[in-house]
């Protein structure tokens, strides 16, 4: 009995030096971390801000619907307050943006994705991603199980780093560059291997990319100039419908349509397949799996597809609209009843818009207005208009799909995706706000966390693996906006990359954003999207951006042509048997009239300063 005695007395002695520790450093920071004072406009000009009024409110307050309405706020809570004054020194501040520096912005966006692709072909291929620390390859470790996950397309580097990067070598307008990968992936990946992937990811990295560097190279037009490559006879094409048959036995077997999240290249679903799978990873199909359906013409690539958006669909809840994070793909049971923006839901969203840009079907758009409706109703939290007005500027959360309530106090990093969706909608002023609170998170801490608590405004999760979503949403907004403003804060990213994750040979994994601790990786779409966005950001004249170019980026950043021709059916509404064999190849359609939403892309609108001075203001909340 001597020794239990023991015990309880440590642990009750290590939980009161716990609480005295907290009450002596832990609460003491977070007081002195709110009532800190935030440079706005200038060295010698200071404002402090109080902690948003969301802060304080009770998170178990259920009615989503009248949270803005409920908090009372006075004038001297509204933060347009802080800006009669220092307008022309915003003005001074943001209203340009000299041709010279953006053209030094833009090679430094190539030299950047420059340095990490050379390094990868020099010291990782043929495996998977580059360890830019130590300056060697990393692939999947197949005597481990659990690091099938971090690695999330197995053994197909040559198509994840060439498939998809020779677009980015076109867009970059390096030919020679864009023909040596072009035929590195025709003469060295075959997908006929024992080697198990993950569905979603297979098909946003290598089926997407495939496709679209086939779309581009065969396009009769050459926006890019010359990049026709002799003797071409749409060998990948070829590999991208041999890549989605491969992929198909996911859709088999499954009581609702919804498929399964892995699939083994040789031998289909694994004995061992979980039957549950998230929203975002089994709706996120679409846009690849229709485009293939009509370059081939075999309806049953975007038949699969569309099902299991519908079958998801079907499963939102009657009372809020919202669907849920995790579904069993046998029962349609939620298994996790969070609703949010970020990840496991963010490209379901994402598709269900840009389905409809692509192949105008009714339905898509339907289903994505009542989608938006349900988020704008029951995840979106601060006052009713988005730039005026007093009260909290607006932020998204994650709810129980069925009431509406609360369910934890973090955002993450994917749902600063949702600012350049909103661009894509026609919603640009709620995009310039939800813009500036994750840019105003960036700026604090030089990257965006994994995971970000707006109760505590501290990291949850502290590492930054390079994501891309905040540089396209302002790629995006600069494109609807033109203003300068989105220059700046494309060069603060730019310049942050350079300085805290460049390493050796490559650009790293930030393994904590407040100390910049460093992991060994560079995930692959560091190279195809985030070194990408910024390079477009600054290439003003880059084709894409011509008026008569009209383009849409995948989830994974591939370009695509909104044609006419992915408009049309080339089959009748019923199921088709996949073939196997290589397919019959239509002429690519020379008129291309592009029958889009009007403005989805463009908008000639003057952006009023007064945003942009409360994106400042926004920082100094954070």
């Amino acid at each position: 009995m001597q020794w239990r005695s023991i015990v309880i007395g440590l642990l009750l002695f290590r939980l009161a030096l716990n609480c005295v520790l907290w009450f002596t450093f832990g609460l003491g920071f977070y007081q002195n971390f709110h009532s800190q004072k935030v440079d706005l406009y200038g060295e010698n000009e200071k404002v402090a801000f109080e902690n948003p009024s969301w802060l304080n409110h009770n998170l178990q307050n259920g009615d989503s619907k009248t949270w803005s309405k409920n908090v009372k706020h006075t004038s001297k809570n509204s933060y347009l307050n802080y800006f009669e004054d220092g307008k022309d020194e915003y003005a001074q501040k943001y209203n340009s943006f000299p041709d010279n520096l953006k053209v030094k912005m833009k090679d430094m966006a190539k030299e950047m994705f420059y340095f990490g692709y050379d390094n990868y072909m020099k010291y990782a291929f043929p495996e998977d991603e580059l360890n830019p620390i130590d300056c060697e390859g990393r692939g999947p470790d197949v005597l481990n199980p659990y690091t099938l996950f971090t690695v999330c397309v197995l053994g197909l580097s040559a198509v994840m780093y060439q498939g998809f990067l020779c677009l980015l070598f076109q867009v970059m307008g390096n030919v020679s560059e864009f023909h040596k990968a072009v035929k590195l992936v025709i003469e060295t990946v075959s997908f006929d291997k024992d080697s198990t992937v993950q569905v979603f990811e297979a098909n946003i990295r290598i089926l997407g990319g495939l496709i679209s560097a086939h779309i581009l190279l065969t396009d009769s037009k050459q926006p890019f100039g010359n990049v026709g490559l002799q003797d071409y006879d749409n060998e990948l094409l070829h590999l991208a419908h041999d890549l989605a048959v491969r992929l198909l036995p996911a859709f088999e077997n499954t009581s609702t349509g919804i498929p399964y999240p892995r699939v083994n290249l040789k031998r289909g679903v694994p004995p061992d397949s979980i039957n549950e799978t998230c929203t975002a990873g089994a709706g996120s199909l679409l846009v690849e799996f229709g485009i293939l359906s009509r370059l081939v013409g075999d309806s049953t690539f975007e038949w699969v597809a569309r099902r299991a958006v519908k079958a998801l669909w079907k499963l939102r809840s009657n009372e809020t609209g919202l669907l849920g994070n995790v579904v069993n793909i046998q029962t349609g049971q939620w298994v996790s009843k969070q609703s949010g923006l970020g990840a496991g839901m963010d490209s379901f969203y994402e598709y269900l818009l840009k389905s409809y840009i692509l192949f105008g079907d009714k339905e898509d758009h339907k289903m994505f207005n009542a989608a938006y409706e349900s988020i704008q109703s029951h995840l979106r939290r601060g006052r009713e208009a988005c730039n005026e007005g007093e009260g909290d500027p607006p932020l998204y959360v994650n709810v129980n799909m069925f009431n509406g309530q609360i369910m934890n106090t973090w955002i993450d990093s994917l749902q600063a995706f949702f600012p350049g969706l909103q661009v894509l909608s026609g919603d640009v002023e709620n995009a310039i706000c939800l813009h500036a609170f994750y840019y105003a998170i960036w700026k604090r801490f030089g990257a965006l966390p994994e995971r970000y608590n707006w109760q505590l405004q501290a990291p949850d999760v502290l590492f930054y693996p390079l994501r891309p979503e905040l540089v396209e949403s302002t790629y995006l907004l600069y494109q609807a906006t033109k203003n300068p403003f989105y220059l700046h804060v494309g060069m603060d990213i730019l310049q942050s990359l350079e300085k805290y994750t460049k390493v050796r040979c490559g650009y790293a994994t930030l393994h904590h954003v407040v100390e910049k601790s460093k992991e060994d990786r560079m995930e692959s779409f560091f190279l195809s999207e985030t070194c990408k966005y910024l390079f477009l950001l600054f290439d003003e004249d880059n084709p894409l951006h011509k008026s008569e170019n009209k383009y849409i980026f995948t989830t994974e950043g591939h370009v695509v042509p909104i044609d006419k021709r992915f408009r049309e059916k080339v089959w009748k509404d019923e199921v088709v048997v996949a073939n196997t064999e290589k397919p019959e190849v239509r002429p690519a359609n020379t008129s291309i009239n592009c029958n889009r939403i009007p403005d989805e892309r463009r908008y000639a609108l003057p952006l009023k300063s007064v945003y942009m001075r409360q994106i400042d203001h926004m920082v100094g909340l954070l």
